[in-house]
């Protein structure tokens, strides 16, 4: 069986408190996009134990037994009992991009193995599942667009619809690290409710839904801001980095042009919303 996760954008991202327990409070919406890895489960009666994961694509650093996938996989056996499988990740959403993309094969392990093995997990039983393992891993279960609050792992579905639009996804060849994305942050709420903003025409929001973690990124990686201000040159309706980076996204009303040309070193990926 295979199957093909998919990356996710941040629509908005507004650090609203910091938590006594040294975690942050945030909004944002989750978009789904079709940047996609691919992902295959094959049983095997030839292995004594539960999984081995074979790694193509984009180099994944530390051991196959940390990767998401692998956890999943642990996790369910252990649980369920189902036989010995090969796992096949092919990685093509990079990572430390603010794509999601490790959580994305973690959800979808998850929705596959219950459905190759019959394990009858329920829809909530996935999510629960999930969200032990990353806090928006579980938004990639149903897949759809959400609200996300709490530490990004409290979902409410909301009726967004972008299709028709365009988008492009530049990851320049910089990573950023957690503590360089909070390093500047102030927490506070937007003077205007994100799920009101959001519900305004995408020409609009140029002005009104910031990601606040390009405060901290953009003085330490200008080349980031840069990636941004060319997406707004090339006729973006709206421009935002992903998360905490590094990817920058364009949302375009007409398909762009010879993007994949205009940001020499990065991984480019365009397509319709």
């Amino acid at each position: 069986m295979i199957t093909f996760p998919n990356a996710k954008i941040n629509l908005g991202l507004n650090i609203v408190e910091k938590r006594p327990d040294g975690y942050h409070n945030l909004e944002t919406v989750f978009y789904p996009i079709a940047w996609e890895d691919a992902l295959e489960v094959v049983p095997s009666g030839k292995r004594e134990n539960g999984y081995v994961l074979h790694l193509s694509g984009l180099p994944v650093g530390g051991n196959n037994d940390d990767n998401l996938v692998a956890k999943a996989c642990r996790m369910l056996q252990t649980k369920h009992g189902f036989p010995p499988v090969d796992i096949f990740l092919r990685k093509n959403i990079p990572m430390g991009a603010g794509l999601g993309g490790g959580s994305s094969d973690a959800a979808f392990m998850i929705k596959m193995l219950n459905g190759l093995f019959h394990l009858g997990m329920t829809v909530e039983e996935m999510e629960e599942t999930a969200s032990s393992l990353g806090a928006d891993c579980a938004f990639f279960i149903r897949n759809k667009p959400v609200f996300a609050s709490g530490t990004g792992n409290v979902f409410e579905e909301i009726p967004l619809d972008l299709s028709g639009q365009f988008i492009v996804v530049v990851k320049p060849d910089i990573f950023v690290s957690t503590k360089e994305a909070f390093s500047r942050i102030k927490p506070h709420r937007p003077m205007r409710p994100l799920k009101e903003i959001i519900a305004l025409p995408v020409g609009q929001w140029k002005e009104e839904m910031k990601n606040d973690f390009e405060e901290s990124v953009f003085p330490l990686h200008p080349s980031i801001r840069d990636i941004k201000e060319k997406l707004y040159e090339e006729g973006a309706a709206y421009a935002s980095m992903s998360g905490s980076g590094s990817a920058v996204y364009g949302i375009f009303d007409t398909p762009p042009q010879n993007c994949g040309q205009l940001f020499p070193g990065a991984s480019v990926w365009y397509g319709r919303l």
